[in-house]
């Protein structure tokens, strides 16, 4: 099975490369791994954000996230990427997710449309 490709929604490609050096490598490696069909080392479903949205966690001195959804078959939706200050998850960060996972699913619908 071919990997599947990484499209990243938003900012969230940029975001990911102002990861400091550690945790940009960790967070490629982890969604190789997802783009290969297998989870991320450490995981957690974000039923917060969406059904199907994943979150990639990366300790590398600092707590760094990565939200994902991996359930469509032409790609994984990398939806937000951010460093994690406190043990909560931030709303702001939940809600970002939600609004970028939302653009996913009204894309994916308008494609559907024109096939």
């Amino acid at each position: 099975m071919p990997d599947k490709p990484l499209e990243w929604v938003g900012t969230t490609r940029e975001d990911l490369r102002r990861f400091p050096e550690a945790a940009r490598r960790e967070a490629g490696y982890q969604l190789r791994r997802v783009q290969r069909g297998s989870d991320p080392t450490d995981w957690r479903p974000m039923t917060t954000v969406g059904a199907g949205v994943q979150e990639i966690r990366v300790h590398t001195g600092r707590e760094h996230r990565v939200f994902y959804v991996a359930k469509f078959e032409e790609a994984v939706y990398v939806l937000h990427a951010f460093e994690k200050r406190t043990r909560q998850t931030r709303q702001v960060d939940i809600d970002l997710a939600k609004r970028r996972l939302a653009m996913v699913l009204a894309s994916r619908r308008r494609m559907r449309r024109r096939t």
